[in-house]
Protein backbone atom coordinates (compact mmCIF):
# COMPACT_ATOMS: atom_id res chain seq x y z
CA UNK A 1 0.00 0.00 0.00
CA UNK A 2 0.81 3.50 -0.81
CA UNK A 3 1.50 5.73 1.97
CA UNK A 4 1.67 8.95 -0.52
CA UNK A 5 -0.40 11.55 1.66
CA UNK A 6 -1.02 9.41 4.81
CA UNK A 7 -1.11 11.21 7.64
CA UNK A 8 0.62 9.52 10.19
CA UNK A 9 1.28 11.00 14.02
CA UNK A 10 4.36 9.79 15.40
CA UNK A 11 4.28 9.77 18.96
CA UNK A 12 7.85 9.37 20.49
CA UNK A 13 8.84 7.81 23.65
CA UNK A 14 11.37 8.97 26.15
CA UNK A 15 14.32 5.90 25.36
CA UNK A 16 17.43 5.56 24.25
CA UNK A 17 15.91 4.48 20.96
CA UNK A 18 14.61 7.86 20.47
CA UNK A 19 17.12 8.71 18.17
CA UNK A 20 16.09 6.15 15.97
CA UNK A 21 12.72 7.90 15.04
CA UNK A 22 14.41 10.65 13.01
CA UNK A 23 14.79 8.00 11.12
CA UNK A 24 11.97 6.60 10.84
CA UNK A 25 10.36 9.70 10.22
CA UNK A 26 12.83 10.00 6.96
CA UNK A 27 11.76 6.42 5.59
CA UNK A 28 8.03 7.65 6.21
CA UNK A 29 8.47 11.14 4.25
CA UNK A 30 10.72 9.22 1.37
CA UNK A 31 7.56 7.16 0.80
CA UNK A 32 4.77 10.49 0.86
CA UNK A 33 3.62 10.19 4.04
CA UNK A 34 2.97 13.56 6.04
CA UNK A 35 4.41 12.68 9.65
CA UNK A 36 3.19 15.02 12.62
CA UNK A 37 5.31 14.51 16.09
CA UNK A 38 4.41 14.47 19.63
CA UNK A 39 6.48 14.18 22.10
CA UNK A 40 6.96 13.06 25.78
CA UNK A 41 8.64 14.96 28.27
CA UNK A 42 11.59 11.95 28.49
CA UNK A 43 12.04 12.06 24.77
CA UNK A 44 12.95 15.57 24.39
CA UNK A 45 15.65 14.53 26.42
CA UNK A 46 17.30 12.29 23.96
CA UNK A 47 16.54 14.12 20.64
CA UNK A 48 15.33 17.53 20.58
CA UNK A 49 11.95 18.69 19.11
CA UNK A 50 13.63 21.16 16.95
CA UNK A 51 15.63 18.08 14.94
CA UNK A 52 12.60 16.11 14.98
CA UNK A 53 10.91 19.89 13.17
CA UNK A 54 13.47 19.96 10.94
CA UNK A 55 12.56 16.24 9.56
CA UNK A 56 9.00 16.78 9.37
CA UNK A 57 8.39 20.51 8.43
CA UNK A 58 5.90 21.14 10.93
CA UNK A 59 5.79 22.30 14.88
CA UNK A 60 6.43 19.49 17.35
CA UNK A 61 3.83 19.01 20.03
CA UNK A 62 5.36 18.29 23.67
CA UNK A 63 2.96 19.95 26.35
CA UNK A 64 -0.79 19.04 26.95
CA UNK A 65 -1.22 22.16 29.17
CA UNK A 66 0.59 24.47 26.09
CA UNK A 67 -1.72 27.21 25.70
CA UNK A 68 -0.18 27.87 22.15
CA UNK A 69 -0.20 24.09 20.93
CA UNK A 70 -3.77 23.74 22.47
CA UNK A 71 -5.04 27.31 20.55
CA UNK A 72 -3.19 25.36 17.20
CA UNK A 73 -4.29 22.60 17.18
CA UNK A 74 -5.51 20.55 20.60
CA UNK A 75 -4.69 16.81 21.33
CA UNK A 76 -8.38 16.04 20.17
CA UNK A 77 -7.97 17.62 16.54
CA UNK A 78 -4.10 15.98 16.54
CA UNK A 79 -5.99 12.64 17.31
CA UNK A 80 -8.22 12.53 15.31
CA UNK A 81 -6.30 14.40 12.33
CA UNK A 82 -3.94 11.63 11.13
CA UNK A 83 -4.97 8.59 9.32
CA UNK A 84 -2.50 6.58 11.81
CA UNK A 85 -0.86 6.87 15.07
CA UNK A 86 2.89 5.22 15.66
CA UNK A 87 4.40 4.97 19.22
CA UNK A 88 8.27 4.42 18.69
CA UNK A 89 10.06 4.05 20.88
CA UNK A 90 7.05 2.50 22.96
CA UNK A 91 8.73 2.50 26.61
CA UNK A 92 7.67 0.23 29.39
CA UNK A 93 6.54 3.04 31.45
CA UNK A 94 4.38 4.33 27.76
CA UNK A 95 2.76 1.02 27.75
CA UNK A 96 1.73 1.01 30.88
CA UNK A 97 0.26 4.24 31.01
CA UNK A 98 -1.75 3.80 27.92
CA UNK A 99 -2.73 0.22 28.47
CA UNK A 100 -4.64 1.30 31.82
CA UNK A 101 -5.86 4.51 29.93
CA UNK A 102 -4.24 7.03 31.63
CA UNK A 103 -4.28 11.13 30.20
CA UNK A 104 -1.68 12.86 31.90
CA UNK A 105 0.05 13.95 29.31
CA UNK A 106 0.16 15.06 25.50
CA UNK A 107 1.34 11.94 24.22
CA UNK A 108 -1.96 9.71 26.74
CA UNK A 109 -4.37 12.24 26.38
CA UNK A 110 -3.99 11.78 22.32
CA UNK A 111 -3.79 8.46 22.21
CA UNK A 112 -6.96 7.99 24.84
CA UNK A 113 -8.62 10.53 22.03
CA UNK A 114 -7.84 8.23 18.92
CA UNK A 115 -10.15 5.80 17.82
CA UNK A 116 -7.23 5.50 14.61
CA UNK A 117 -4.83 2.57 13.94
CA UNK A 118 -2.62 2.12 16.33
CA UNK A 119 0.74 0.94 15.47
CA UNK A 120 3.26 0.30 18.59
CA UNK A 121 7.00 -0.41 18.59
CA UNK A 122 8.04 -1.38 22.20
CA UNK A 123 11.81 -0.66 23.25
CA UNK A 124 13.27 -1.49 26.74
CA UNK A 125 15.52 -3.92 29.15
CA UNK A 126 14.92 -7.36 28.03
CA UNK A 127 13.85 -8.12 31.78
CA UNK A 128 11.60 -5.07 31.83
CA UNK A 129 9.82 -6.84 28.53
CA UNK A 130 10.06 -10.02 29.73
CA UNK A 131 8.25 -8.58 33.34
CA UNK A 132 4.69 -9.97 33.48
CA UNK A 133 3.12 -7.02 34.10
CA UNK A 134 4.76 -5.72 30.31
CA UNK A 135 3.46 -8.96 29.27
CA UNK A 136 -0.27 -7.72 30.81
CA UNK A 137 -0.26 -4.47 29.41
CA UNK A 138 0.90 -5.91 25.97
CA UNK A 139 -1.68 -8.16 26.10
CA UNK A 140 -4.22 -5.55 26.90
CA UNK A 141 -3.13 -2.73 24.45
CA UNK A 142 -3.14 -5.81 21.48
CA UNK A 143 -6.92 -6.73 23.13
CA UNK A 144 -7.69 -3.16 22.71
CA UNK A 145 -6.94 -3.45 18.44
CA UNK A 146 -3.12 -1.86 18.73
CA UNK A 147 -0.94 -3.39 16.57
CA UNK A 148 2.84 -4.51 17.78
CA UNK A 149 5.58 -4.72 15.94
CA UNK A 150 9.33 -6.19 17.70
CA UNK A 151 10.75 -5.44 19.98
CA UNK A 152 14.25 -7.43 18.15
CA UNK A 153 16.64 -9.57 19.77
CA UNK A 154 20.15 -8.05 19.96
CA UNK A 155 22.63 -6.25 21.86
CA UNK A 156 21.00 -3.09 23.84
CA UNK A 157 22.49 0.14 24.62
CA UNK A 158 23.59 -1.05 28.40
CA UNK A 159 27.20 -2.21 28.42
CA UNK A 160 26.90 -6.07 28.40
CA UNK A 161 23.28 -6.51 27.85
CA UNK A 162 22.13 -8.57 25.30
CA UNK A 163 18.59 -9.84 24.46
CA UNK A 164 14.99 -9.49 23.30
CA UNK A 165 14.12 -5.27 23.84
CA UNK A 166 15.70 -3.49 21.07
CA UNK A 167 13.07 -1.54 18.96
CA UNK A 168 12.30 -2.52 15.46
CA UNK A 169 14.03 -1.29 12.81
CA UNK A 170 12.28 2.08 11.09
CA UNK A 171 11.73 -0.18 7.96
CA UNK A 172 9.99 -3.09 9.56
CA UNK A 173 8.18 -0.02 11.46
CA UNK A 174 7.38 1.43 7.56
CA UNK A 175 6.51 -2.42 6.03
CA UNK A 176 4.35 -3.15 9.63
CA UNK A 177 2.37 0.24 9.16
CA UNK A 178 1.72 -0.15 5.24
CA UNK A 179 0.29 -3.48 6.27
CA UNK A 180 -1.97 -2.50 8.49
CA UNK A 181 -3.34 0.37 6.38
CA UNK A 182 -3.76 -2.39 3.93
CA UNK A 183 -5.63 -4.63 5.72
CA UNK A 184 -7.52 -1.74 7.46
CA UNK A 185 -8.39 -0.31 3.78
CA UNK A 186 -9.70 -4.00 2.64
CA UNK A 187 -11.42 -5.01 5.55
CA UNK A 188 -13.98 -7.56 4.63
CA UNK A 189 -12.72 -7.66 1.21
CA UNK A 190 -14.16 -4.04 0.82
CA UNK A 191 -11.82 -3.61 -2.20
CA UNK A 192 -12.95 -6.72 -3.86
CA UNK A 193 -17.15 -5.88 -3.39
CA UNK A 194 -16.61 -2.03 -4.44
CA UNK A 195 -14.22 -2.52 -7.05
CA UNK A 196 -15.26 -0.71 -10.53
CA UNK A 197 -18.69 0.18 -9.29
CA UNK A 198 -20.07 3.87 -9.81
CA UNK A 199 -21.48 5.34 -6.91
CA UNK A 200 -23.00 8.54 -7.02
CA UNK A 201 -22.39 10.90 -3.62
CA UNK A 202 -24.45 14.51 -2.79
CA UNK A 203 -22.46 16.44 0.01
CA UNK A 204 -22.79 20.08 1.46
CA UNK A 205 -25.73 22.68 1.74
CA UNK A 206 -27.36 24.66 -1.40
CA UNK A 207 -28.03 28.03 -1.51
CA UNK A 208 -30.91 29.58 -2.79
CA UNK A 209 -30.57 32.75 -3.94
CA UNK A 210 -33.48 35.54 -2.98
CA UNK A 211 -30.99 38.53 -4.39
CA UNK A 212 -27.94 38.69 -5.78
CA UNK A 213 -26.70 39.38 -2.17
CA UNK A 214 -28.50 36.54 -0.03
CA UNK A 215 -29.64 33.57 0.02
CA UNK A 216 -31.16 30.28 1.83
CA UNK A 217 -28.86 27.74 3.12
CA UNK A 218 -28.23 25.94 6.28
CA UNK A 219 -25.03 25.20 8.20
CA UNK A 220 -23.58 21.91 6.54
CA UNK A 221 -19.71 21.89 5.76
CA UNK A 222 -20.17 19.21 3.30
CA UNK A 223 -17.50 17.30 5.56
CA UNK A 224 -19.67 13.78 6.07
CA UNK A 225 -20.00 13.51 2.19
CA UNK A 226 -16.40 14.31 1.08
CA UNK A 227 -15.28 11.50 3.80
CA UNK A 228 -17.65 9.34 2.22
CA UNK A 229 -16.28 10.06 -1.35
CA UNK A 230 -12.87 9.39 -0.40
CA UNK A 231 -13.35 6.41 1.15
CA UNK A 232 -15.67 4.92 -1.47
CA UNK A 233 -12.69 5.77 -3.77
CA UNK A 234 -9.68 4.57 -1.84
CA UNK A 235 -12.28 1.30 -1.98
CA UNK A 236 -12.51 1.04 -5.50
CA UNK A 237 -15.33 2.62 -6.47
CA UNK A 238 -15.84 5.14 -9.24
CA UNK A 239 -17.00 7.96 -7.36
CA UNK A 240 -19.08 10.70 -8.87
CA UNK A 241 -19.37 13.88 -5.93
CA UNK A 242 -21.98 15.99 -6.36
CA UNK A 243 -21.59 18.80 -3.94
CA UNK A 244 -23.19 22.38 -2.92
CA UNK A 245 -20.59 24.94 -2.15
CA UNK A 246 -18.36 24.14 0.62
CA UNK A 247 -14.66 25.41 1.26
CA UNK A 248 -13.06 21.42 0.77
CA UNK A 249 -10.61 20.44 -1.55
CA UNK A 250 -11.99 17.66 -4.15
CA UNK A 251 -11.10 14.19 -2.60
CA UNK A 252 -8.55 12.12 -4.58
CA UNK A 253 -9.58 10.21 -7.60
CA UNK A 254 -13.26 11.45 -7.25
CA UNK A 255 -15.18 12.76 -10.12
CA UNK A 256 -16.90 16.45 -8.40
CA UNK A 257 -19.35 18.39 -9.66
CA UNK A 258 -20.43 21.85 -8.03
CA UNK A 259 -23.30 23.33 -7.97
CA UNK A 260 -25.28 26.23 -6.46
CA UNK A 261 -29.16 25.10 -6.16
CA UNK A 262 -31.30 22.07 -5.44
CA UNK A 263 -32.65 21.84 -8.85
CA UNK A 264 -29.05 22.30 -10.03
CA UNK A 265 -27.97 19.39 -7.73
CA UNK A 266 -31.17 17.28 -8.96
CA UNK A 267 -30.04 17.97 -12.58
CA UNK A 268 -26.38 17.03 -11.68
CA UNK A 269 -27.62 13.54 -10.12
CA UNK A 270 -29.64 12.57 -12.51
CA UNK A 271 -27.22 13.12 -15.43
CA UNK A 272 -24.56 11.21 -12.99
CA UNK A 273 -27.19 8.27 -12.77
CA UNK A 274 -27.28 4.89 -13.44
CA UNK A 275 -25.40 4.05 -10.80
CA UNK A 276 -24.79 1.00 -8.54
CA UNK A 277 -25.08 2.91 -5.25
CA UNK A 278 -26.16 6.58 -4.10
CA UNK A 279 -25.57 7.97 -0.75
CA UNK A 280 -27.48 10.93 -0.32
CA UNK A 281 -25.61 13.38 2.53
CA UNK A 282 -26.50 16.37 1.19
CA UNK A 283 -28.32 19.02 3.20
CA UNK A 284 -30.52 20.25 0.35
CA UNK A 285 -32.62 23.68 1.45
CA UNK A 286 -36.30 22.37 1.28
CA UNK A 287 -37.45 25.54 -0.34
CA UNK A 288 -36.67 28.54 -2.15
CA UNK A 289 -37.57 31.91 -3.32
CA UNK A 290 -40.21 31.83 -5.83
CA UNK A 291 -38.61 34.84 -7.93
CA UNK A 292 -35.09 36.01 -7.37
CA UNK A 293 -34.95 39.51 -7.23
CA UNK A 294 -32.43 40.58 -9.92
CA UNK A 295 -31.09 43.73 -7.17
CA UNK A 296 -30.40 43.96 -3.76
CA UNK A 297 -33.54 44.34 -1.75
CA UNK A 298 -33.35 47.64 0.20
CA UNK A 299 -35.03 48.79 2.79
CA UNK A 300 -37.14 52.39 2.09
CA UNK A 301 -37.48 53.75 5.29
CA UNK A 302 -41.34 52.91 5.75
CA UNK A 303 -40.63 49.92 8.05
CA UNK A 304 -42.51 47.92 5.56
CA UNK A 305 -41.18 44.02 5.80
CA UNK A 306 -41.07 43.10 2.00
CA UNK A 307 -42.81 39.37 1.29
CA UNK A 308 -40.80 36.35 0.86
CA UNK A 309 -42.89 33.94 -1.36
CA UNK A 310 -41.45 30.19 -1.09
CA UNK A 311 -41.93 27.65 -3.42
CA UNK A 312 -40.86 23.31 -2.00
CA UNK A 313 -37.41 22.35 -3.91
CA UNK A 314 -37.07 18.76 -5.77
CA UNK A 315 -37.11 16.00 -3.24
CA UNK A 316 -33.76 14.87 -4.59
CA UNK A 317 -33.68 11.38 -2.07
CA UNK A 318 -37.06 10.95 -2.91
CA UNK A 319 -36.55 11.14 -6.83
CA UNK A 320 -33.70 8.48 -6.82
CA UNK A 321 -35.23 6.39 -4.54
CA UNK A 322 -38.19 5.94 -6.07
CA UNK A 323 -36.64 6.07 -9.64
CA UNK A 324 -38.81 3.39 -11.89
CA UNK A 325 -35.78 2.56 -14.17
CA UNK A 326 -32.69 3.36 -13.01
CA UNK A 327 -32.69 3.36 -9.43
CA UNK A 328 -29.40 2.18 -7.98
CA UNK A 329 -29.25 -1.17 -6.05
CA UNK A 330 -28.85 0.59 -2.90
CA UNK A 331 -29.68 4.06 -1.64
CA UNK A 332 -28.74 5.87 1.60
CA UNK A 333 -30.40 9.03 2.68
CA UNK A 334 -29.37 11.34 5.76
CA UNK A 335 -31.92 12.35 8.45
CA UNK A 336 -30.41 15.17 10.09
CA UNK A 337 -33.27 16.41 12.94
CA UNK A 338 -33.56 18.07 16.10
CA UNK A 339 -36.02 15.58 18.03
CA UNK A 340 -37.57 12.49 17.60
CA UNK A 341 -34.69 11.05 15.61
CA UNK A 342 -35.91 7.95 14.94
CA UNK A 343 -39.65 8.31 14.46
CA UNK A 344 -38.29 10.81 11.49
CA UNK A 345 -35.64 8.90 10.15
CA UNK A 346 -37.42 5.57 10.16
CA UNK A 347 -40.35 7.38 8.44
CA UNK A 348 -38.27 9.10 5.74
CA UNK A 349 -36.64 5.62 5.18
CA UNK A 350 -40.07 4.55 4.13
CA UNK A 351 -41.75 7.78 2.23
CA UNK A 352 -38.27 8.17 0.44
CA UNK A 353 -37.32 4.33 -1.04
CA UNK A 354 -34.19 4.55 0.72
CA UNK A 355 -32.20 1.32 1.70
CA UNK A 356 -30.65 2.97 4.92
CA UNK A 357 -30.79 6.38 6.49
CA UNK A 358 -28.03 7.64 8.52
CA UNK A 359 -29.52 9.68 11.11
CA UNK A 360 -28.15 12.17 13.60
CA UNK A 361 -29.04 14.58 15.81
CA UNK A 362 -28.05 18.06 14.69
CA UNK A 363 -29.04 20.20 17.83
CA UNK A 364 -26.67 23.18 17.84
CA UNK A 365 -25.03 21.46 21.28
CA UNK A 366 -24.10 18.61 19.59
CA UNK A 367 -21.70 20.72 16.99
CA UNK A 368 -22.37 18.35 14.45
CA UNK A 369 -22.95 20.60 11.57
CA UNK A 370 -19.74 22.32 10.80
CA UNK A 371 -17.82 20.15 13.06
CA UNK A 372 -15.50 17.02 12.99
CA UNK A 373 -17.23 14.32 14.79
CA UNK A 374 -20.65 13.02 14.61
CA UNK A 375 -22.66 10.79 16.34
CA UNK A 376 -24.98 8.48 13.93
CA UNK A 377 -27.93 5.79 14.41
CA UNK A 378 -28.16 3.87 11.02
CA UNK A 379 -31.56 2.73 10.76
CA UNK A 380 -32.74 -0.03 8.08
CA UNK A 381 -36.32 -1.90 7.78
CA UNK A 382 -34.04 -4.67 9.96
CA UNK A 383 -33.51 -2.85 12.43
CA UNK A 384 -30.99 0.31 14.28
CA UNK A 385 -27.60 0.15 14.93
CA UNK A 386 -26.43 2.97 17.13
CA UNK A 387 -22.41 3.97 16.63
CA UNK A 388 -20.26 5.83 19.16
CA UNK A 389 -19.09 9.42 18.82
CA UNK A 390 -16.69 9.26 15.74
CA UNK A 391 -14.55 11.72 14.11
CA UNK A 392 -16.39 12.18 10.44
CA UNK A 393 -13.71 9.95 8.60
CA UNK A 394 -14.22 6.82 10.75
CA UNK A 395 -17.46 7.62 10.37
CA UNK A 396 -17.15 7.36 6.95
CA UNK A 397 -14.85 4.48 6.81
CA UNK A 398 -17.77 2.07 8.33
CA UNK A 399 -20.38 3.49 6.18
CA UNK A 400 -18.41 2.40 2.76
CA UNK A 401 -18.07 -1.32 5.26
CA UNK A 402 -21.72 -1.02 5.60
CA UNK A 403 -22.52 -0.73 2.06
CA UNK A 404 -20.13 -3.17 0.91
CA UNK A 405 -21.75 -5.65 3.40
CA UNK A 406 -25.23 -5.02 1.95
CA UNK A 407 -23.86 -5.39 -2.03
CA UNK A 408 -22.14 -8.33 -1.16
CA UNK A 409 -25.66 -9.49 0.41
CA UNK A 410 -27.67 -8.76 -1.95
Amino acid sequence: MSLTDTRILLVIGGGIAAYKSLDLIRRLRERGARVRCVMTEGATRFVTPLSVGALTGDKVFTELFDRDDEHDVGHIRLAREADAIVVAPATANLMARMANGLADDLATAVLLASDRPLLVAPAMNPAMWSHPATRRNVATLSGDGAHVVGPNAGEMAERGEAGVGRMAEPLEIVEALRSMLAARDDDDGIRGILAGRHVLVTAGPTHEPIDPVRYIANRSSGKQGFAIAGWLARAGARVTLVSGPVGLADPEGVDVVRVETARQMLSAVEEALPADVAVMAAAVADWRAVSESGSKIKKDGSGSIPALELAENPDILATVGRHSTLRPRLVVGFAAETDALLDNATAKLRRKGADMIVANDVSPEHGVMGGDANTVRLVEEAGVSAWPTLAKDEVARRLVREIARRLAAS
